[in-house]
């Protein structure tokens, strides 16, 4: 339960939206990319985007971060954007994070995690907190 007032998000798979709500009201609406194969995530490494209702662990300064997508483009640095919305779902590393391939945004391409636009997700971060309620619908 939210109290009337607070932030939370939920995010919609199948139109690759991100909803900041407060309270009962849609405050912002943002375009995301999810994981590239459809579905409720059932293993390591299946690269879909876990469903259900969970909460944000932490949020971390990820400017630094490197990632290989094994697409024969080797490391990519700043691949996870500025910064890193951890989300307590049960899986490892599942998260809301920004990208180097603004393109991808709007479709199946991540390996699970919910990918955002940079200037997005700053304006995102404004209103994230430790315990944010997150809900991630198929």
């Amino acid at each position: 339960h939210v109290a009337a007032d607070e932030y939370w998000i939920r995010i919609d798979k199948s139109d690759y939206r991100l909803y900041l709500y407060q309270g009962d009201e849609v405050d912002r609406i943002f375009k995301v990319a999810v994981g590239r194969n459809a579905g409720d995530k059932q293993r390591r490494g299946d690269n879909r985007t876990p469903t259900g209702i969970f909460s944000v662990q932490s949020i971390e300064n990820s400017s630094a971060w490197t990632h290989d997508f094994r697409d024969g483009k080797g490391v990519i640095r700043g691949a996870y954007g500025p910064w890193f919305i951890r989300l307590k779902t049960g899986w490892q590393g599942i998260g809301i994070h920004g990208t180097h391939a603004p393109d991808s945004i709007g479709s199946m391409v991540s390996e699970g995690c919910i990918r955002m636009q940079n200037k997005d997700l700053e304006e995102l971060k404004h209103y994230a907190f430790k315990d944010m309620k997150v809900v991630i619908e198929e």
